[in-house]
């Protein structure tokens, strides 16, 4: 079962690792049964940039970004080469090790938890 790291541009929140995740989850899936907050205004379809996050390691053990995934990922705060949405990221390999950080969420007004 994979392995994902989270992390935190809040330097309130410290570092969670989630131990046993299942192949075909997304990342915002992970959040989601973890309590681990990551706004998702659309319901996690591709349709905003709120889940925006940054892929640190294990690129490769995520599905490939798509060319709508780019488009909503330029509408988000602070892009980077790395960045992804979390509704989109989904793990494909059981043995999977990834880190993510997860961006200060406090600049995003819609969905909590």
């Amino acid at each position: 079962m994979a392995t994902v790291k989270f992390r935190f541009e809040d330097t309130s929140l410290s570092d969670i690792l989630v131990e046993g995740v299942d192949e075909g989850l997304s990342i915002l899936e992970v959040t989601e049964e973890n309590d681990i907050h990551l706004n998702h205004n659309c319901g996690g379809v591709c349709a905003c940039s709120t889940c925006h996050i940054y892929v640190q390691k294990g690129e490769d053990f995520l599905e490939e970004i798509s060319d709508k995934e780019e488009d909503f990922i330029d509408r988000a705060i602070n892009p980077r080469l790395e960045s992804r949405l979390g509704c989109q990221c989904i793990i494909l390999d059981s043995d999977a090790y990834i880190e993510v950080t997860i961006p200060d969420q406090s600049q995003i007004i819609g969905h909590e938890h």
